[in-house]
């Protein structure tokens, strides 16, 4: 095992690491980049403080392109910008892809509902990958790939292992990003099952700050 010297500085020590095991899985080159983990979130306190390759930037909302451009003008590492599919849709998440693409995305995200002519036309505008939402084994994966998606990201909660094996059996070469879980095992579980890719969800600022404020408070009220 190679030796890794590490520096963390001390105020940045605390920060945010996704799980260590994520480095088992290939990774995806895009552009000449590696990426083995994509961090899940738009808070952009995360995405300044998280180990993360890269970050997926996809949200219950109608997107906005300046939305998109806070988050890739914080960002350190690559972002994927979602570009909508269910209530967006259509020439509106065309233009919105070709915008992010301008904006310095480098990859955009549509949801499972999108249509597959709305993959094709997004195809000819932009040239950075198609990300496909996969929430399910019963989708039409194979129309998805002729349509022109580069990559599929698997979303299938507990299921999302079985939806990889039988993607990965019928697509031997597509590149597979998936949720990996809440656990460890659960991730492992994931890549073995061939996907190329996490994306992990951190805790929200919320959660982590409920933590340092407990810390704070011991400091002054010790038990």
């Amino acid at each position: 095992m190679k030796k890794i010297p590490t520096y963390s500085g001390t105020l940045r020590s605390h920060l945010l690491a996704v799980p260590h095991c994520i480095s088992e899985c290939s990774g995806i080159r895009i552009f000449g980049r590696r990426i083995k983990s994509l961090v899940f979130t738009t808070d952009v306190a995360i995405i300044k403080n998280v180990n993360g390759d890269a970050i997926i930037a996809v949200y219950p909302f109608t997107p906005q392109p300046s939305i998109a451009q806070a988050i890739i003008s914080v960002a350190d590492v690559p972002v994927f910008v979602g570009v909508g599919g269910g209530m967006t849709s259509g020439s509106r998440s065309v233009r919105q892809a070709e915008y992010a693409e301008h904006q310095g995305a480098f990859g955009v995200v549509v949801n499972a509902p999108i249509t597959d002519e709305t993959i094709t036309q997004i195809k000819h505008v932009v040239d950075i990958p198609v990300i496909a939402t996969i929430i399910s084994s019963e989708m039409d994966v194979a129309g998805r790939v002729r349509a022109g998606a580069d990559i599929l990201n698997i979303s299938g909660a507990a299921r999302t292992p079985e939806i990889v094996v039988k993607i990965r059996k019928d697509f031997p070469d597509i590149p597979i990003i998936a949720t990996g879980g809440p656990t460890e095992e659960d991730i492992l579980r994931t890549i073995q099952a061939g996907a190329n890719a996490i994306t992990y969800t951190p805790p929200s600022t919320g959660e982590l700050f409920s933590v340092r404020m407990h810390q704070y408070r011991a400091q002054f009220h010790p038990e």
